[in-house]
């Protein structure tokens, strides 16, 4: 494992920077020194962003941009459609090329045989507590080969200006100039369970509750919102089920070995009307996310999946955690006369990868 300037590890043991390495990039990178259990990977960082963007480009850009009515949704989409193509065919840096594929290659070295991989796009203005830019850049799953993983950095690069993320600026006066991308690139996980633990609760933020939301295979379909996940409420101090609401869970992405891909399947009636966490699983889940609460110090979203290919008990894997915006702004409500806490949380995106939890 190698740093260099525009590559950083997750265990490269470089103090991590919002700038640099962009929301999702640099709490990857915290949560590894944590000692918390997080995929392996690495981040192509903003400096990276810059070196490929080079002279010229950002002008370009700000010419499509100019006077955008973000209520103009033609006129938004043509200006987001020209300026990711001139992105998506901007040749990359021989210099840059070499240390991008140097760190695929270094990756792909703590692994028996070559796996694929997600590449996770880190804008510096995603995540902040005062912004919630969740989801306005893209993610790419099971990517096989440098070839493949290289062009969707640069998708990711292109992504920032989709159109949705161009109007999300626009209306929240986040400014264009000086916007970076850093780009998460970390091995996929075999999830055979995943969701969004968070550390309250979101309809009210009440912070004496853990709310985990839990759909069988991949957690793309519980963020998009395609299926309807378990919805389960803990206590958060003595994780006692509060309430339990069992989703129909009507389909799942899982990894088709055969094209190296994700498919979408039907789930069985059988498995659609019982609980996908057993108490265990549900109780190690809630733990991991009050670990994450209590090493950032404020209500967390936590994205979570059980690895199919891990035994029991070393399989569950933390993906991603974010503050939450929603309610956490908010002054706290008074303390219960039974103790406990009180406030607030917000919701992600998810992607993956391959290592044992530390407990």
């Amino acid at each position: 494992m190698s740093n260099n300037d525009f590559i950083e590890f997750f265990d490269g043991g470089l103090a991590p920077t919002l700038d640099s390495l962009g929301g999702k990039g640099a709490s990857l990178v915290t949560m590894t020194a944590a000692g918390m259990p997080v995929p392996p990977g690495f981040v192509v960082n903003t400096a990276a962003f810059r070196a490929f963007m080079g002279a010229g480009l950002d002008e370009i850009i700000a010419g499509h941009l100019a006077g955008l009515d973000p209520e103009d949704i033609a006129a938004v989409d043509k200006a987001s459609a020209a300026i990711r193509e001139l992105i998506i065919s901007r040749p990359v840096p021989d210099s840059l090329r070499e240390v991008t594929r140097a760190a695929y290659a270094d990756l792909q070295s703590r692994f028996e045989s070559e796996v694929p991989l997600a590449v996770r796009s880190s804008a510096t203005a995603e995540d902040l507590p005062d912004a919630s830019f969740a989801g306005q850049q893209d993610t790419y799953l099971w990517l096989n080969g440098y070839a493949s993983v290289a062009e969707h950095i640069r998708a990711c690069w292109a992504s920032l200006y989709t159109s949705r993320a161009i109007i999300y600026r626009v209306k929240n006066n986040i400014p264009d100039e000086g916007l970076c991308m850093a780009v998460v690139v970390q091995k996929m996980v075999n999830a055979r369970i995943a969701g969004v633990a968070m550390t309250l609760d979101p309809t009210n933020g009440d912070r004496s509750k853990i709310t985990v939301d839990a759909s069988w295979g991949v957690g793309e379909m519980v963020v998009s919102g395609t299926v309807t996940p378990d919805n389960i409420q803990l206590d958060k101090v003595t994780l006692a089920v509060i309430t339990e609401h069992i989703g129909d869970k009507h389909a799942e992405l899982i990894p088709d070995p055969a094209t190296n891909s994700l498919v979408e399947r039907e789930v069985e009636a059988e498995r659609r009307n019982v609980l996908c966490l057993t108490t265990a699983e549900l109780e190690a889940v809630a733990l991991l996310a009050k670990r994450a609460e209590k090493h950032y110090k404020s209500p967390q979203d936590v994205e979570w999946a059980l690895d199919a290919d891990l035994p029991d008990g070393e399989n569950l894997l933390l993906l991603q955690a974010r503050p939450e915006t929603v309610h956490s702004s908010k002054a706290p409500a008074p303390k219960p006369s039974t103790g406990g806490y009180a406030s607030s949380m917000g919701f992600g995106s998810i992607t993956s990868s391959l290592m044992k939890i530390a407990n």
